[in-house]
């Protein structure tokens, strides 16, 4: 087993510090390209890639999107949403969304950088944080917005052959995304693009 002081240092160093600026993330080509484009700027938004240190070692959280919800519906996600107006920045508004739909404590989390923004097809720009967290966190679903919680160990993220390929088609046209099956959970599309962005620039030769 890896350091996780030493590692969790790694991970740090390979991030960027900070968050890729709104006018950079404009320019990104989108994961798919809808029929209709949109005539407004991409919404901004942020995620929460949490790493924390259980005694059988580091997870990453996902949540099981209400199926009440309007934007990606009953879907796994990371958590986090769109930034609000009293946000200072990516990081502030990934933890106020995890605090929402969690019960995260944002006094628990050390953010270790940032990921390259991501633009979605939906017309968001996703910022990706990354965050320790520490103690031993019991979350809380918000039941508006969250059915379920449940966290995936990072010793399964950084195994390459938990990931697989996807295709899809959407009005004829065809795209690919990352797609990995833990237990009874299909992580695919947005989410699934993101944690291999993560294993493939932040996990690379680390053993946890």
């Amino acid at each position: 087993m890896g350091n996780s002081i030493d590692n969790l240092a790694v991970i740090e160093q390979r991030l960027l510090d900070a968050p890729m600026s709104l006018d950079r993330a404009k320019l990104l080509d989108a994961d798919w390209v809808p029929d209709v484009p949109f005539n407004d700027p991409p919404v901004a938004a942020a995620v929460l890639l949490t790493l924390i240190n259980r005694p059988e070692g580091f997870t990453i959280v996902f949540t099981l999107r209400s199926k009440g919800l309007r934007a990606h519906s009953g879907q796994i996600a990371f958590p986090g949403g769109k930034l609000d107006a009293g946000d200072t920045g990516p990081g502030a508004g990934a933890l106020r969304e995890a605090a929402e739909e969690i019960d995260l404590n944002p006094a628990s989390a050390r953010i270790l950088g940032y990921m390259p923004s991501y633009l979605t097809g939906t017309n968001y720009i996703i910022t990706p944080v990354v965050a320790e967290i520490s103690g031993q966190p019991e979350f809380k679903p918000n039941p508006r917005e969250v059915d379920q919680i449940f966290e995936v160990p990072l010793s399964f993220v950084l195994d390459k052959n938990s990931f697989s390929k996807l295709t899809l088609t959407r009005n004829t046209r065809v795209y690919s995304t990352w797609q990995m099956n833990y237990g009874a959970h299909t992580i695919w599309g947005i989410t699934a693009n993101l944690l291999r962005k993560f294993h493939d620039m932040a996990l690379s030769g680390l053993v946890f």
